[in-house]
């Protein structure tokens, strides 16, 4: 049987020989003496070595970046990153509100985790929760003027943590090809979500303004 990293990340699955190794079996799996897969998984395009060695440095900026990012900001604001991004998103509407819904599709969020999360805020007094009037169960989420204050204390240390594991290590030049990759994983995503239905992206932000991730909007 592969390896459960193998299938992972991308590399063929190889045959398991007596007396080898998971290392061995996906190192063989790449070479020309290993038997070619039948199957459910014959069609399957499989990664190529410089695909695979990208694939597996990417995933560092989606793991461990948001690890290091939720670890400093709780120990820094006593915040989970993710409670973060919900308060500044709440931040830069009107009225720093949003519907849940809306607000679950910004965050990249499922409304069940959105709805934990927010009820842990709300006991906290940094949001509060309104029933929309007319049919069906919708809600508001707004931000409290502590909730702001929160944001707004958190935002300084957030942007110095990006700035200390992305930013600050990337010529312009690469900040440049980052940008484009994420651009294109972004549509790729929200294509797929389009499919299926999900909120449309958000509206651009007025010029002039700054946000709780540092930035000021062009």
């Amino acid at each position: 049987m592969a390896s459960t990293a193998d299938d992972v990340d991308g590399s063929r699955p190889g045959r398991q020989r007596r007396g080898s190794t998971a290392g061995t079996e996906a190192s063989a799996a790449e070479g020309p003496g290993s038997a070619e897969p039948t199957g459910p998984v014959a069609g399957t395009r499989w990664l190529n070595g410089d695909e695979r060695a990208a694939w597996l440095a990417n995933s560092a900026i989606m793991i461990s970046l948001p690890a290091a990012l939720d670890a400093r900001m709780q120990r820094e604001a006593g915040l989970t990153f993710f409670e973060y991004m919900v308060l500044s998103v709440l931040s830069e509407q009107p009225a720093r509100t949003l519907q849940m819904s809306t607000l679950a599709a910004r965050t990249a969020a499922s409304l069940s985790r959105l709805s934990h999360v927010v009820g842990r805020l709300e006991k906290r007094a940094l949001i509060t929760r309104t029933r929309i009037p007319g049919p069906g169960r919708r809600t508001n989420a707004t931000l409290t003027e502590a909730g702001y204050e929160v944001v707004v204390a958190a935002a300084p240390g957030h942007v110095a943590a990006v700035r200390e594991y992305l930013i600050d290590g990337l010529d312009p030049q690469e900040l440049a090809t980052l940008r484009r990759i994420g651009a294109a994983v972004d549509t790729a995503v929200k294509r797929e979500q389009a499919d299926a239905g999900s909120a449309p992206p958000p509206p651009p932000k007025a010029a002039g303004t700054h946000d709780t991730h540092g930035r000021t909007a062009d």
